[in-house]
């Protein structure tokens, strides 16, 4: 158990991060506003109700409870796996990552029935889907899972 709890405190800063860095967006931007920052890079807040790219966001609201049910299990698994691999380095790492970034978003589910996304990267016009921290978070974990995999040699059985 104690080789667990850094992993944890690191998933407890990832929502703590994300949460307080949705909390300052929902305070200084308005609904759909764009405010340039770069070039290349706004800040604008939207709430997508659905999942990446706003999969099933106008799905009619039983999306809500699909969403974070699904999160929450995957969640207990995330657990099972951290505690696992908790003596390891990478392994746990990303699975922090993630685990931390899908109850930011579960966080954001519950209080307002979508996800606050406020990142917004676009190049000649073309602008990726806005993000938050929590998925950010979530797409560095599963990048370092992927990287864990490609390194450790296969077992064989």
């Amino acid at each position: 158990m104690p080789r667990l709890i850094p992993w944890l405190l690191l998933a407890l800063l990832v929502i703590g991060l994300d949460q307080a860095s949705k909390h300052w967006a929902l305070s200084v931007l308005g609904r759909n506003e764009a405010q340039p920052v770069t070039s290349f890079f706004n800040l604008v807040l939207v709430f997508n109700s659905g999942a990446a790219f706003s999969f099933l966001a106008s799905a009619g609201g039983w999306q809500k409870w699909f969403f974070v049910s699904l999160a929450l299990g995957i969640s207990f698994w995330l657990l099972r796996l951290l505690a696992r691999h908790a003596g390891e380095r990478l392994m746990p790492l990303a699975l922090s990552l993630i685990l931390g970034g899908a109850l930011g978003n579960v966080i954001d589910r519950l209080r307002f029935d979508a996800v606050v996304d406020f990142l917004d990267f676009h190049l000649l016009g073309y602008h990726w889907p806005a993000f938050n921290l929590a998925d950010a978070a979530i797409t560095l974990g599963v990048i370092l899972m992927l990287l864990h995999q490609l390194r450790t040699p296969e077992n064989p059985r």
